[in-house]
């Protein structure tokens, strides 16, 4: 009778233990989850512009976003563009209002279509830059950075005549950037 009443006692000593260490590990495994559906901070993604080619006076580029390694966020459908420099050449969105929210993790990347005129207006200015506002400051780790991203303008001058001083912009695209 005594070693059926150790058999039993070892058993439910064995069960309690197996079960406290598996309810150990799912809570740290919940624990080190981040979310995959937070906003990309400027510190969870490298942002660069990339040219895209030339073609009957038009130019094109993309604003793109990749995201680090161990990262995962989502950027949403458009984001806020600023030029530093050229205040005669404007940015306007052709992307919808509800353009889908795109996620990156990883090293993959999504980009910002950008389009322009650049034929030879006696009007032309060169921005010095191209801002971007990240849409989150603090990533689920907590780590903290300035929305603001600033890109050097590489690609020469736009046109600033009124009838085309417009750098159009699109929704963010899932992806990486279109080249030539």
């Amino acid at each position: 009778m005594t070693t059926r009443k150790n058999i039993r006692r070892s058993a439910v000593v064995l069960l309690v233990a197996g079960a406290a260490a598996g309810f150990t590990v799912s809570a740290a495994g919940t624990a080190a989850a981040m979310p995959t559906d937070f906003d990309c901070t400027s510190g969870q993604v490298t942002s660069q512009l990339v040219y895209g080619g030339a073609g009957a006076g038009g130019r094109d580029a993309a604003i793109q976003f990749t995201a680090k390694q161990g990262e995962t966020c989502t950027l949403p459908g458009t984001l806020p563009l600023d030029l530093v420099g050229a205040h005669d050449v404007v940015l306007s969105s052709d992307a919808a209002p509800d353009a889908p929210r795109v996620e990156i993790s990883d090293g993959s990347s999504a980009y910002i279509p950008l389009h322009w005129s650049a034929i030879g207006s006696p009007q032309q200015e060169t921005p010095l830059a191209i801002t971007v506002t990240a849409p989150q400051e603090t990533s689920p780790r907590g780590d903290t950075s300035d929305p603001r991203i600033t890109l050097p303008w590489d690609f020469g001058a736009v046109n600033a005549a009124p009838e085309s001083h417009t750098i159009r912009t699109g929704a963010v695209t899932a992806g990486t950037a279109p080249t030539v």
